[in-house]
This record gives structure tokens, C-alpha cells and sequence, in this order.
């Protein structure tokens, strides 16, 4: 069942991290809500998700129950845009708006593009557990995905010694679609078929 909650958008989420000094950006707090989504474990609860945020003993505390109420509420907001983007098999990376000649920006677009993978998705989707019972393919999908964030740490590593960004970008672009080719995959033929099964509520 999915809840009423709706997404305050971007820029007031960011805020919202930032006042409660939650160290996970924005980007990775996406991806790991569409992995969590996307996870077999079915005992996996947004609220699990939520404070993984935080580093264990460091969530934050909320005083009374309209500030948990709230709390909870903006995040479910994300949650069912981020499940949305599941069920229409739409999830993509987040578009880089900078400069694609700076070498300084493209090594940090790169550090941004593993975390969002491995500490995003990746974890999302394993949620906690050293193993899952899945198919062997997305078994692969699976490891092919934290084998692409390295391969955005190599790139990051060729720009900060001095690699010409022009033959760079091209390799990071390519590499985003070979991960959101591997998103539709899964969801496609994992996650599509008990799409609703996987719906998580906040309890």
C-alpha cells in the first residue's frame, strides 16, 4: 500500500539533511531508497533505510511526535517518488549540470557517481543482509553494478593526475548508460513482476 505522502522537492530535502546533520547526500539517499525498493528481503522497512543514514547510535533524536510525524513524512515523500521511478522502470543517475572541461568537477562527478552505486543502490538493495536467495543473474547484475563504481574511481583517479577531461567525459557517459541499462534490466525481470509485494509502509 502506498502512502499519501508527497516529495517537498530537492532543495527543501537537501535543507532538511543538512539541519539534521545527516552526512549521506542527497544522491545516495535516492538510490538507496530505489535499491531498498528493489531488494528481495521483504522484512526490509523504510525506517531501516532511513536510519542507515546515520552512522550506528548517531540518528537523530526527535522530540515529540509531530517532529517524528513530519520527519518520517518527508521522507516517505521521497520514498514513493523513488518507487514511482521503480514501478515505471525510469530510474536514471542525476543529470550533471557542470562544467564537462573541468577536471576538478569531473573527478568530483565521478566520486558522486560510486558513491551513488555501491553506497546507494547497491546497499540498498542488499539491505544489511550478507546474502539473499536470488537468481544467479542478478546475482551478476548485481556485482556488475559495484564493478562500475570502481571503474568511476579509476576515472576519477586519471583526472586528478592531469588526464585530458575531453577523453575522459566520453568514458563517463558511457558508463552511466551501461548502469542505467543495468537498472532496467533488473527491474524488468526481478523487480516488475511483484512490484506491489515490494512496496514497503513506514511501520
Amino acid at each position: 500500500m502506498q502512502t499519501e505522502n508527497q516529495y517537498i522537492g530537492d532543495d527543501k530535502f537537501t535543507k532538511m539533511l543538512e539541519h539534521y546533520q545527516c552526512p549521506t547526500p542527497l544522491e545516495v539517499v535516492k538510490m538507496r531508497f530505489a535499491g531498498a525498493l528493489c531488494s528481495p528481503n521483504l522484512e526490509l522497512r523504510p525506517t531501516d533505510v532511513i536510519s542507515s543514514f546515520w552512522p550506528s547510535g548517531q540518528a537523530p533524536r526527535l522530540e515529540t511526535k509531530s517532529e517524528a510525524d513530519l520527519f518520517f513524512k518527508f521522507f516517505m515523500g521521497l520514498w514513493d517518488e523513488m518507487f514511482v521511478e521503480i514501478k515505471t522502470n525510469t530510474l536514471k543517475l542525476p543529470e550533471f549540470s557542470g562544467n564537462k572541461n573541468d577536471t576538478k568537477e569531473l573527478a568530483e562527478l565521478c566520486h558522486s557517481r560510486a558513491d551513488q552505486i555501491e553506497f546507494g543502490f547497491v546497499e540498498g538493495f542488499w539491505g544489511g543482509c550478507e546474502t539473499l536467495s536470488i537468481p544467479n543473474y542478478a546475482a551478476e547484475l548485481m556485482a556488475s553494478l559495484s564493478d562500475m563504481a570502481d571503474v568511476y574511481g579509476v576515472l576519477a583517479k586519471k583526472l586528478t593526475q592531469a588526464e585530458n577531461p575531453k577523453d575522459i567525459y566520453p568514458v563517463i557517459l558511457n558508463t552511466d548508460q551501461m548502469v542505467e541499462k543495468t537498472f532496467r534490466f533488473l527491474i524488468e525481470h526481478m523487480v516488475l513482476p511483484h512490484i506491489e509485494q515490494l512496496q514497503r509502509s513506514v511501520n
